[in-house]
Parts: C-alpha cells; sequence; structure tokens
C-alpha cells in the first residue's frame, strides 16, 4: 500500500504537535511495510502513485480542498479539531478582541485564513472556501472523506457537535516513542522534583497564568519551548514575571534524549492549556514518571481519566493548588505502566493501519 500524508506548509518551519504525529506515525506504519510520503499542502503532487491520501488538521480546509478536487483516490484526515474559541473570546486584546466578540467560531477560522494570505503571503488555494466559508468547506471534506482519525472519541463527538456531520471514524491515539522514552534513561539531576511545561510559548498554552500561580511556592518551574512567532509580546510578558519571581528558568531548545532526561528527574509536568486535545508532552512526561497536571478543557480526561491532577486555566489558584498537590504526593502508581500499555506511536500506526484497511482492503 502506498500512502500520501499532506500537511499544512509551515510544519517543519513552525512545527507543532501535528509534527511530531505526522513524523512518528509514518515511521512506525513503514515498519508495518506501507510505504509513507509526507508531503506540504503548497507542494505539486502526483496523486496516482498512491492508493490513499491522508490529510491532517480539518480546521485548515483551504491546504486541503485544491487536492480532493483534483483527484478521485480516496482520503483520510486526521481531523486534530482543537478549538481555541474561548481562549480567543476571552482573552484577545483591542481588535482581536471585537472581532472575537462579533463574530462565531466559524467566521473567525475564515477570517485568520484572509489574515494569514495578507501577512504572510499564504495565498488561499481553493475557491470553493472563498466562497462558501470555513463551516461548509469543513463539512464538504467530512462528507467526502473515506474515514476521519480523531485522537479520541471525545474529539470525533465534538465535530459532530460543532458540524453535524456522521462519518465512519477510527480513533488514533496521540502517543509517545519508546525509542526515547524508555526505561533506560538516565536523569539530569540539575532539574530533580522540579515542575516542568514544555509547549510552545503563548497564550493559548497558558505560561503566564502558570509563572503567576508558582510566584512564591517554592518550586522550581521550567518551562522548554519556543514562542510562536505571534506571540512574541506574550514571551516577553513570561519573562518579565519570570525575572521578578525568580524560581523561573526558560530553555528554547532542546533534543529529545536531553529532554528525556530531564522528565526522569523532574516531579511534575503541567500544561494549563486553555484547549488540548492530548498534549504530548503530558504523555511524555507520564511515560518518564511525572505526576502530570492538565486542563480539563479538550479531551484529556479520556486519556489520563483519574490518573493526572486536573485545573482551570482561567483561575491562577486552582493551577497553584492542582500543582502543588502533584508536587507533594507520590508519583501515580499506574500512570507510567498506563502509557507504555495504550499509548505508544507502534499503536497509533496500527490504528492507522487498520482504517487504511478499510478503505483500501489489505
Amino acid at each position: 500500500m502506498k500512502v500520501l500524508m499532506i500537511a499544512r506548509s509551515t510544519l517543519f518551519s513552525s512545527p507543532g504537535g501535528d509534527t511530531t504525529q505526522i513524523e512518528m506515525t509514518a515511521k512506525y506504519l513503514r515498519e508495518l511495510g506501507v510505504q509513507v510520503d509526507i508531503k506540504l499542502s503548497h507542494e505539486t503532487l502526483r496523486y496516482e502513485d498512491y492508493d490513499l491520501l491522508h490529510f491532517f488538521n480539518i480546521i485548515r480546509p483551504d491546504d486541503i480542498l485544491p487536492h480532493i478536487e483534483k483527484t478521485k483516490i480516496p482520503f483520510a484526515v486526521s481531523t486534530i479539531f482543537v478549538d481555541y474559541y474561548e481562549y480567543e473570546k476571552n482573552n484577545r486584546q483591542g481588535l482581536l478582541k471585537i472581532v472575537n466578540t462579533i463574530f462565531e467560531r466559524n467566521q473567525i477560522e475564515y477570517l485568520k485564513t484572509v489574515a494569514r494570505s495578507v501577512k504572510n503571503g499564504d495565498k488561499i488555494k481553493s475557491h470553493y472556501f472563498l466562497i462558501h466559508g470555513q463551516k461548509r468547506s469543513v463539512q464538504y471534506i467530512a462528507e467526502r472523506s473515506s474515514v476521519l482519525l480523531p485522537n479520541s472519541h471525545s474529539e470525533y463527538n465534538r465535530f459532530v457537535a460543532l458540524y453535524g456531520v456522521k462519518q465512519r471514524y477510527q480513533k488514533v491515539v496521540n502517543a509517545i516513542d519508546p525509542a526515547y522514552f524508555g526505561q533506560s534513561v538516565e536523569p539530569n539531576m540539575t532539574y530533580k522534583n522540579h515542575v516542568l511545561c514544555v509547549g510552545r510559548i503563548e497564550g493559548r498554552k497558558n505560561q503566564l497564568n502558570l509563572i503567576k500561580a508558582l510566584v512564591d511556592s517554592g518550586l522550581h518551574l521550567t518551562i522548554i519551548g519556543k514562542p510562536s512567532p505571534n506571540h512574541i509580546g506574550y514571551y516577553e510578558q513570561c519573562q518579565a514575571l519570570a525575572q521578578i519571581a525568580g524560581n523561573v528558568h526558560f530553555i528554547q531548545h532542546i533534543d529529545h534524549k536531553e529532554l528525556a532526561a530531564i522528565y526522569k528527574a523532574a516531579k511534575v509536568h503541567v500544561l494549563p492549556s486553555w484547549f488540548e486535545t492530548t498534549g504530548l508532552s503530558s504523555l511524555e512526561a507520564g511515560a518518564m514518571g511525572c505526576n502530570v497536571v492538565v486542563t480539563r478543557k479538550g479531551d484529556t480526561e479520556e486519556y489520563f481519566k483519574n490518573m493526572a491532577y486536573y485545573c482551570d486555566p482561567d483561575d491562577v489558584n486552582s493551577i497553584r493548588q492542582a500543582v502543588q498537590k502533584a508536587h507533594a504526593d507520590p508519583v501515580h502508581p499506574k500512570l507510567q505502566e498506563y502509557i507504555f500499555s495504550n499509548y505508544t506511536w507502534r499503536d497509533a500506526a496500527e490504528q492507522t493501519l487498520q482504517a487504511y484497511q478499510q478503505v483500501v482492503g489489505k
């Protein structure tokens, strides 16, 4: 079987969780005997060389529509259906706050695509998208897909509730790679008992409230990640408060091996985000023996059940209490084993292959 994965044009220039998901899924699909190529949405492609197309990020329909309009080859979609509407509505300032008050979420996504085309030269590629807008474009893609591949049942249910399209789907888990995050990792004791937050630094990830929550807590907080290009002002706010707090450290870039060693030494990992489908770094940290603090907003409870500590991203005291309890408690005895048993990229690849086989046969 030959599969072409097609992703956003900025997949590698502005990497995120979807970058890891695509690369790791492809890696383990190849081990299962599937021929996989990864291409970017703006590239010229030879569809006829493949049995199946696999798209990612359904909330970016302009990256998908031009391709499905050119070929009749069946396609799957990893929805990666994030929903930042609450954050955008409650936390933006100035003109963006007005825009988010006036328009509903699909209109806002449409305006964001138009804005990217003006600001970044990210040309709009689909006439269908321009004419019909965000909501109808997403529905059009879902209706014509052979299978949807959400990261959880919760994600699929959220998608159906908003777009009203019920389509065949296969849950494909977000995951960790035991090749990097395994039992043989030696801890970097510089970070012994630290609180970690790993991810891009931006308002939606909520690092500023996390810093506020841990001021005068006596806990060492290490934030690992680069600032998002459009959130430099937010990053500067985080740095300014961190300098006052004195217990916060930043690391912009680190490889998987070093990161695993830091996870292994730390006590707690926290993602107090406004929304998470899962949070790959939460899975990685849990696999390395950290207690995990996560937002309730999104799909996290389906993954972590009663093995995590939950917080409200809008409540600094809620974040503080969850982190302090996670730091004081022993490491959860079942979380690490549960992650290795259910959430590896090998598991994700097997689930993906099962979905492929439903579409094109074995």
